[in-house]
């Protein structure tokens, strides 16, 4: 496409990847194609999201009708910036101007049997309004209207903190900052279809965790999905629920476990914005996107005032690879997502390229395990595979910046345990330092797992204000 493929080429390719094409990389080289024409016409996207709230985004396009490959161009680029947003910033409804021709196009992808329908369709799931694309003249769109959140860094008072993962759900007792009880608990959430099986999981952790304080003053929640004022909208945990159910007896799950500990005020929060909190707490500073690489990728982020968003941060579904033959995520059936980059499944993904076989009858988890015993041991194609993964973070976290302030990433999670995390730090920093040396500032990091453990647990429980 206008050789752009050609020009976004990375200095710095993985070794295990050579067609991969960095986001960053494409969509700065159409910038530049653009305005080399000294025709550029300004280009407006607005997503709107809860409470009104408006992001908005504003780029250049080549003026359309002129020449067919400009025309390409164009919806290529909007149409994988506003899936970039779009699991960013988050939004049921947006609108496009500067270009009517680009802005239909894109309408018509966002509509029932359309290439973004699943995108579509979780979007209404998550904000509980029709998903819309609205066209209009540049002048037209939105004003943006954002509003961020201070939460959490509470130590005083008798609190909860309670922490749901997919394996696990843990637990701490917080006395004015002090941890006095810490407990572990083996859980199947996501293969269960009862919802009373979560709850009185929840309610029993809770309530462990109860009898080591004098009262509850308040509780706070770190836990894996999307949550609007306190009410699960989207979560893997839940993922066999039956809708029926989930809508009766999910959304408000954590709020009726608050209720029945004495009606006492409660916080839940995405785990990936409570590790960025935690992050926050434990530097001593802000603009901190952590990045989780697990199962999926899960990110959170703390802006420049130490608050919280609002956003999605859902960045397993958006685009860093413009490379059309890359693997495709199974669930939004799109290519090049960070899910495939920033997980286990990018570990499998690169192994058989790396020379190693792995069982199929192994679970992911299994496989990962496998990879990195490999590791531990010397295996050169092991290694192969995690400084790849690190060039893919560190053109990554250069797109991020396009859509964040960071000054600090943290890098966590399964994956990065071990050598391989910091192989991968080495490899990101070698990419900022050699393509991008104005993000050169952005530090990198790698936190202590036992550290990380107990700093989650003080800001989970730290999130509510006690009034």
């Amino acid at each position: 496409m206008m050789n752009l493929n050609d020009v976004a080429r990375p200095r710095l390719a993985p070794i295990l990847d050579p067609d991969y094409i960095p986001a960053k990389l494409w969509n700065d080289a159409f910038v530049r194609a653009v305005r080399d024409t000294d025709k550029a016409i300004p280009f407006t996207i607005a997503l709107e999201r809860n409470d009104n709230q408006v992001a908005v985004f504003e780029t250049e396009i080549f003026p359309s009708g002129i020449k067919e490959e400009w025309d390409r161009a164009n919806f290529f680029y909007v149409e994988r910036l506003v899936k970039c947003l779009l699991w960013a910033k988050g939004g049921w409804k947006i609108t496009v101007g500067g270009c009517k021709s680009v802005g239909e196009r894109l309408k018509q992808a966002y509509e029932s049997g359309g290439m973004r329908k699943f995108d579509a369709d979780f979007m209404t799931r998550v904000y509980e309004k029709d998903f819309t694309v609205v066209t209009c003249d540049y002048d037209q769109v939105p004003q943006a209207n954002e509003r961020t959140q201070a939460i959490g860094g509470y130590l005083d008072g008798c609190r909860i903190g309670f922490d749901a993962g997919g394996s696990d759900r843990k637990v701490s007792a917080v006395m004015d900052g002090e941890v006095l009880f810490s407990d572990e608990t083996v859980w199947h959430p996501k293969i269960t279809e009862n919802p009373d099986y979560h709850f009185e999981g929840i309610l029993d952790s809770l309530k462990r965790a109860a009898e080591h304080l004098p009262r509850v003053d308040a509780i706070g929640v770190s836990s894996a999905g999307i949550y609007i004022n306190n009410r699960t909208m989207v979560a893997s945990l839940f993922l066999k629920v039956p809708q029926n159910l989930f809508n009766e007896k999910v959304k408000d799950i954590y709020p009726r476990a608050a209720k029945a500990m004495g009606d006492v005020p409660i916080v839940v929060v995405n785990d990936g914005d409570v590790t960025a909190l935690a992050g926050a707490a434990s530097l001593k500073d802000t603009n901190i996107l952590g990045i989780a690489m697990g199962t999926s990728e899960a990110v959170g982020y703390v802006n420049r005032e130490g608050h919280l968003t609002g956003w999605l941060n859902e960045l397993a579904f958006m685009p860093v690879d413009y490379n059309p033959n890359s693997m495709i995520d199974e669930w939004s059936g799109d290519y090049g997502c960070g899910v495939k980059y920033f997980s286990q499944d990018s570990v499998i993904k690169l192994a058989p390229a790396a020379g190693i076989d792995l069982d199929e009858s192994f679970s992911p988890a299994e496989k990962l395990t496998v990879v990195q015993k490999h590791l531990a041991e010397g295996h050169e194609g092991a290694k192969q595979i995690f400084e790849s993964m690190g060039y893919y973070l560190g053109y990554a976290i250069a797109h991020y910046a396009d859509f964040y302030d960071i000054k600090h990433v943290l890098i966590l999670g399964r994956v990065t345990s071990g050598q391989g995390g910091t192989l991968m730090l080495e490899k990101a920093r070698e990419v900022l330092d050699v393509e991008f040396p104005d993000l050169a500032k952005i530090k990198l990091s790698l936190p202590d797992e036992s550290d990380r453990r107990v700093g989650q647990s003080i800001a989970a429980a730290g999130l509510p204000e006690i009034k």
